[in-house]
């Protein structure tokens, strides 16, 4: 099992990445104990060289973070047909449970780990990199979280038993099991659609207002609805999207959509929504941080962008799961 090319890329890349973080981790020690920017001494000179080569390799090590979640249920995905009873990456979770706690830390890791990688990036553009202390200090927090992915990937993909009969999503999103995925099953599809549609179409609004004026309002509107956006996303993926791409009024499976069999409509629809969101997120972070001068000519240059690349991303969500709800043969009714 654990010889599978994506178990192996998983954890050789992770183990990888956590050293990487662990050595950075020890420099940013370093630096945050000793750091005093109003000095011109050779040791702060030798700090300053030293944040650049911290930040290389925590960018690297990040990197790898950020995209090993993709990485992670696409290998999951693909090793469900070794179990039986399992249909798609829900069977191969069920095999064994710590996978839902692995691909929760790596749902979290993706927006932390993109979230330091930006900062950090625009902490270098500014000529008195500003940010260097608040940036250790959450690269000191985001290592142990990197080493406990590592612990969980290991402990799950070593403990996955081929003989073992799993359960699949008809089982796990099915009405009356005592779990949180039977309750986002459970939710009425029509309520539901509702208050989707208009917490995106509101995203879509604001983001506009955001690209018309440079209102700090309208960025912190944007912060909370996109995490509003997310959070309400994921339980419709469950609760209607899903009826709508299966075109069936009990499969309510998030996993289903990453198969070839549905032309794999899963990955545009989570990279759309990864990235809206995440791109959401960052013009209201960076909100404060235009108290300081050189901070805010970065960030006035680069918002545009962000808030292009968030526009986009949920459109592109939006497009693709509203498509078979306006114009496919299936109609949900008495739901």
């Amino acid at each position: 099992m654990i010889l599978n090319p994506g178990i192996l890329a998983l954890l050789f890349g992770s183990t990888i990445a956590f050293v990487m973080l662990l050595y950075a981790a020890g420099l940013g020690v370093k630096i945050l104990s000793r750091w005093d920017p109003q000095s011109s001494s050779e040791e702060q000179l030798l700090l300053e060289r030293k944040t650049y080569l911290v930040s290389t390799i925590v960018n690297f090590a990040f990197g790898f973070e950020i995209l090993s979640g993709l990485l992670f249920i696409y290998t999951v995905e693909d090793i469900h047909r070794l179990f039986i009873g399992a249909m798609c990456a829900t069977g191969a979770l069920n095999a064994n449970q710590i996978g839902w706690l692995a691909l929760l830390i790596k749902i979290i890791l993706f927006f932390a780990a993109a979230l330091w990688v930006h900062f950090n990036r625009l902490d270098q553009r500014a000529e008195d990199t500003p940010l260097v202390r608040p940036k250790y200090l959450g690269l000191l927090l985001l290592t142990p979280l990197v080493g406990l992915d590592l612990f969980l990937q290991y402990s799950y993909f070593t403990g996955l038993q081929p003989e073992i009969i799993t359960s699949c999503c008809g089982s796990l999103f099915s009405l009356g099991n005592d779990s949180v995925a039977s309750e986002l099953a459970g939710l009425p599809a029509k309520p539901t659609m509702l208050a989707f549609f208009l917490i995106a179409g509101s995203c879509l609004i604001i983001q506009t207002l955001c690209l018309a004026s440079k209102k700090a309002i309208f960025r912190y509107l944007l912060f909370v609805n996109a995490l509003a956006l997310f959070f309400i996303s994921m339980a419709s993926i469950v609760s209607f999207i899903s009826l709508y791409i299966y075109q069936m009024p009990t499969h309510h499976c998030p996993f289903d959509m990453l198969q070839q069999n549905y032309a794999f409509v899963g990955y545009p629809i989570y990279i759309g929504l990864f990235t809206g969101t995440l791109f959401g997120l960052i013009p209201g972070l960076s909100q404060p941080l235009k108290k300081i001068a050189s901070l805010k000519r970065e960030i006035d240059k680069y918002e545009r962008r962000w808030l292009l690349l968030s526009f986009f991303g949920i459109v592109i969500f939006l497009l693709i799961v509203a498509w078979p709800i306006l114009f496919g043969p299936f109609i949900l009714l008495g739901y």
